[in-house]
This record gives structure tokens, C-alpha cells and sequence, in this order.
């Protein structure tokens, strides 16, 4: 029973030097704040205010935490990619609501329509923005003290740890421990001697990549909101030969962030010169654009310079910080009508919007001013227009466009008389023809007058109303106009993130420890011992090609004739049948040269 007992507190005794052992020579190897854990039992005391919010600040700055805040973020964003957004357009948000009349009360309850800028979504948002400092603050100083700092000494009992081995030399100990620090050195660990061994370290860009992900992820937090409070885009549709401003009442529909002045457009201007456009006319991507660019002519400033530049998909003309982007691109049938007697009422390049990949388009032409009827009374035209840059003939099908490209224009044409009901102060679409207070000019049949065009043909309305004559075709290209800062901070940090995290997964943080004294029989007995901050098979590869390399400057001595009967030498060292807790055998270099170490 006593024999029992006496095996069992040894035991214990060496579990509690395991774990002394481990904790001295692993302490530092990371900045993580380590986790407090409260005394269990029945009589531990209630917290006061302050320690609850001590508590609810470490629960905040912990990286579970950290990680949740961020998950929920990305969930959060699920409903602004599905939902239509006010401030992306405000149009189709109006036309879910009325399509959804039951779920639009409980969308605008959670605010499911400008979720951006939803309490919810700014509360997690400025949560994550938090944790993130709170969790980097600290770590980040305790990294500079680690790195100002030096290697803690070596362990009493090297064998305890996870990567060990060890040999006898006839070389002095002064000599290895100088020899094993310049060789260290060598393969860039920072080292120093201690006592009787050499301590070194290396890997500290684990936890530098570890900080620099944390910040990567502030600075692209910073750079979004910086970005969504002071973005301006707007959108403008601009026919070949006429012109834009960089001015609020320039745009056809203009969205700012909630902290954006208007003031700070930036001055400048651009006339479209032309637009080109190519497409592929066989196999099977026949239709697709080979050539696709508006060729502009901008200056900065109200007196600037002019100069050329040439918009593409992708390629967007910057002027002064600001983006213009080439998005869309289509025709605009060049229209004449004229009055009764024969008088040029309107001429103009009338756009109209594509609704097919060929470019087959819709519109409305309307004639608010200046038209009078064969009475002389003031009225207003409207015609429905329907254009198809490559018509298939007649007889061949319905009307819809078989080329993208102005191979055989053909516009036709519906026409009406009336109040276009522009005088009522509501805004109307320009591309959409209300004929709610019009009436239909008749054929001789009497059927709604319309007529198909080609370029030089005309329309002429009945009872010498006049007439609308297709004259040509030019084109007209849209383009979105954006200012949003913070977008190459965004990008850096993007960047930043991903190297950051490369390096924390892929670079190991490890320490080395060369112990050299001289043994009872005056050889001197040499011990090398690794430990990393995560289990890896690298590390005892790496002592092996350590003591590989040492082991040329410190030869193994000749084996002793017989051996030790104790385990444990006079110096604290370890035998050469000792065994580590691992459940290896102290490995000779000179005994398995292929390995060096065993784990």
C-alpha cells in the first residue's frame, strides 16, 4: 500500500514538472489574452457593476466573439442583396411594395429596405468595429514587448518536451553553446545564451500576420463606411454629339451617401464624340460586341484643357477622383414633324430603350410645344415608337431586331393627339406614353393610325394634321457617374488581410533550446529540445537538421564502455536510455541521422 502510495505522489511530482516545464518554456508564444476562469463552488461572491462590465468587455474583445459579430454581418448583408434597396433604386422599391402588400409592412418594420443603414445593421457593425480594436490594442503591445524582449531561458528538464535529443562530445561546452548560437543565428532565429544553454526563437511573423489580418479588417470596415456615407452616383444618357456637366441638375437620377455635399462634385465636363460598336456576325456567338467604347472629349474645371480619351466596359475616364463608367448603350431615331403647314414644330434624336440583346427598342416621341391642329388650336402629339436596328422584312416574322448593329433601321410608329399630361405636376417617365387624356388618329379604315419607317420615309396624320418623317439614326451610350472614397483603402486592406492571414496559418512559431555541461565523466553532454505553439511535424525535422548541422563541429564521442545506472545525472540531464514523455527515446544523431529527433 505505502509502495502504491509512493508511486502515485511521483507521479504527480512529475506531472506538476511537466507542467512547470511546459508552461516556462511556452509562456509568450502568443499574444491571445488568456481566458479567466471564476473559482467554482458554492461560495463565490456576486460581482459588482464593475465587474460585469469588465466581464461583458473580455466577452466583447474575444475572438469568438469577434467571429460571431462577423457572421452575423455577412448574414445581414443577405437581405440587401435580395431586397430591393431605396438607396440603390428607389423605383423598383416602389413597385415591390405595391406587387407586396402583405410583406411590405413587416419589410419596413425590420427595415429590410435601406438595410445599410438599419439600426441593426449599424449596431453589429459598430460592435465588430470594437471588439476588433479592443482585441488589438492590447495584443498589439504585448507583441512589441515579445519582440524588445529575449528567449526565455532553457527548461530544467529538457526531455519533457515535445521535440528532444541528445549526445556526448569530446568538444568544451564553452565552445558548443557558441558554435550552436552562431548557427541559430544563421537560420535567423534570435538567440542569446543563458546560463548553461542557448535559447532562441523564431516565427514571430505569425503573430505580426495574425495583427496585421485584425487591422487589414478595421481599415476595410473604415473604408466601407467611409465609402457609403460619402459615395455620389448618377446616372446619364448621353446622345452622340451632346454633352454632360458635373452638376446636380445634369443627372438623369443622381443617390449620395447621408454625409455627401453637393458642393464637392467635382468640375468637369465631356462631350460624346462617338460611340463604336462591333459585333461578332457568324458562329455562335454571333451578336456578341467585339468593339464597345464611347470616344469623349472632356476638360477639367470650367476652363480647363480639352483632351480625348476613349470609356470601355471596365475601363472607366477618372477625372479628378471621380469615375465615369460606360454601362449601356442603344439608338436614337432622328425625328422631324411638322405642323398642317408644313412648319418644323420639333426636331430632335428621340432615345429609346433596348429590350432585347439585339437592340430591338421602345420609346415615345412627344410633342409638348409649338404643334397646332388644322383649327389652329394648340395641342399636343404623341407617338409610340417601336425601333429595330436590323429589320428581318416584311412577312418574315415578328418585328424584333436579328442584329444588334444598324444594318436595316426600321422605326415604326403609332400616333396620338392630345394632353401628354406633363402640365400636372407629377413626375412622368420619358420612355412611356400616357394616352389616358389622348385620342388615336385614324386611318382610312379606322383603325389607329401607324406606320413602319425606314430612314427618309414619313408618317403623314390625317386631315392635314401635319406630319413625323424618320430622318436618321444616331446613337447614344448611359453612363454612371460615381465618386466613392475609400475604395483603395478597401482594396489595400483586402490585400493586407490575406497576407496577413497567409502568414498566421502557414508560419510556425517555435522555440530552440542547446544545453552543453560537462557530464561526471568529464565528456560533455549536449541537449537539444523544440517547442512550437501548435503540434507540427516540421519541428522535429528541424531539430534534426539543427543537431545535424552542430553535430559536425561536435562529434559524437566514442560510446562509454558501460552504462550509467542511474537515470538522472548530477547536472539535472538526462541518460541515454532515459525516455521522454512523449514515449521516445532519446535519439543519437549518430544513430538515426535521417530523423535527428523523434517527438
Amino acid at each position: 500500500m505505502s509502495k502504491a502510495n509512493s508511486t502515485s505522489t511521483r507521479q504527480r511530482e512529475e506531472e506538476g514538472e511537466q507542467g512547470s516545464a511546459h508552461g516556462a518554456a511556452g509562456e509568450q508564444l502568443s499574444t491571445a489574452p488568456r481566458e479567466e476562469r471564476p473559482d467554482t463552488g458554492a461560495g463565490v461572491p456576486a460581482m459588482s457593476v464593475i465587474g460585469w462590465v469588465r466581464w461583458f468587455w473580455r466577452q466583447l474583445t474575444s475572438m469568438r466573439v469577434a467571429l460571431i459579430l462577423l457572421f452575423l454581418l455577412s448574414l445581414g448583408a443577405i437581405p440587401g442583396s435580395l431586397i430591393p434597396q431605396t438607396s440603390v433604386d428607389d423605383m423598383k422599391v416602389q413597385a415591390f411594395k405595391e406587387q407586396h402588400t402583405t410583406l411590405t409592412p413587416i419589410y419596413e418594420a425590420l427595415q429590410l429596405f435601406d438595410v445599410y443603414s438599419s439600426v441593426w445593421f449599424s449596431a453589429i457593425y459598430i460592435l465588430l468595429f470594437v471588439s476588433l480594436i479592443g482585441c488589438i490594442v492590447p495584443r498589439t503591445g504585448q507583441f512589441v514587448g515579445q519582440l524588445r524582449s529575449r528567449p526565455p531561458g532553457a527548461p530544467k528538464r529538457l526531455t519533457r518536451l515535445p521535440a528532444y535529443t541528445t549526445w556526448r562530445t569530446e568538444a568544451e561546452p564553452e565552445e558548443v553553446r557558441a558554435t550552436a548560437l552562431r548557427l541559430l543565428r544563421g537560420r535567423r532565429f534570435r538567440g542569446h545564451e543563458v546560463g548553461d544553454a542557448v535559447a532562441a526563437e523564431k516565427g514571430y511573423l505569425r503573430e505580426a500576420g495574425n495583427l496585421v489580418f485584425h487591422i487589414a479588417l478595421i481599415v476595410m470596415l473604415i473604408a466601407f463606411a467611409s465609402g457609403q456615407l460619402f459615395k455620389s452616383e448618377g446616372g446619364k444618357l448621353v446622345v452622340e454629339g451632346d454633352g454632360f456637366s458635373n452638376t446636380l441638375t445634369q443627372y438623369d437620377d443622381f443617390k449620395s451617401g447621408s454625409l455627401y455635399d453637393s458642393d464637392s462634385l467635382a468640375p468637369f465636363s465631356f462631350v460624346l464624340d462617338d460611340f463604336v460598336g462591333t459585333y461578332e456576325k457568324s458562329g455562335p456567338q454571333r451578336g456578341t460586341p467585339r468593339t464597345f467604347e464611347a470616344r469623349v472629349t472632356y476638360a477639367e474645371g470650367a476652363e480647363g484643357t480639352e483632351r480625348k480619351g476613349v470609356i470601355k466596359v471596365n475601363e472607366p475616364l477618372v477625372v479628378d477622383g471621380t469615375k465615369v463608367y460606360l454601362i449601356a448603350h442603344g439608338y436614337a431615331p432622328v425625328v422631324t414633324v411638322r405642323d398642317g403647314k408644313g412648319k418644323v414644330v420639333s426636331k430632335s434624336a428621340v432615345p429609346l430603350l433596348p429590350i432585347d440583346n439585339n437592340i430591338t427598342s421602345s420609346g415615345a416621341i412627344k410633342v409638348m410645344d409649338g404643334y397646332k391642329d388644322k383649327n389652329g388650336k394648340k395641342t399636343q402629339l404623341g407617338f409610340k415608337a417601336f425601333f429595330v436596328p436590323t429589320f428581318a422584312g416584311h412577312g418574315k416574322g415578328q418585328m424584333f431586331s436579328q442584329f444588334p448593329a444598324l444594318d436595316f433601321p426600321v422605326l415604326a410608329l403609332s400616333a396620338y393627339q392630345g394632353s401628354l399630361g406633363v402640365d400636372s405636376g407629377l413626375a412622368q417617365n420619358v420612355y412611356q406614353l400616357d394616352t389616358s387624356k389622348m385620342k388615336e388618329f385614324k386611318d382610312k379604315d379606322g383603325e389607329l393610325l401607324k406606320k413602319m419607317l425606314m430612314p427618309g420615309e414619313k408618317l403623314d396624320l390625317p386631315d392635314g394634321g401635319g406630319s413625323i418623317t424618320y430622318e436618321g439614326t444616331e446613337e447614344w451610350a448611359s453612363f454612371q457617374i460615381s465618386q466613392q472614397p475609400g475604395n483603395g483603402w478597401a482594396l489595400g486592406g483586402a490585400v493586407a488581410a490575406i497576407a496577413g492571414l497567409a502568414g498566421s496559418l502557414f508560419i510556425q512559431r517555435r522555440r530552440v533550446w542547446v544545453r552543453a555541461v560537462r557530464g561526471a565523466d568529464g565528456v560533455t553532454v549536449v541537449e537539444m529540445a523544440g517547442l512550437g505553439r501548435s503540434e507540427s511535424a516540421k519541428l522535429p525535422e528541424e531539430l534534426g537538421d539543427l543537431s545535424a548541422a552542430l553535430v559536425t563541429t561536435a562529434p559524437v564521442a566514442p560510446a562509454a564502455p558501460e552504462k550509467p545506472d542511474a537515470a538522472d545525472t548530477p547536472d539535472g540531464s538526462v541518460g541515454t536510455d532515459a525516455t521522454n514523455e512523449a514515449g521516445s527515446r532519446p535519439v543519437h544523431p549518430a544513430e538515426a541521422p535521417a530523423e535527428g529527433a523523434e517527438k
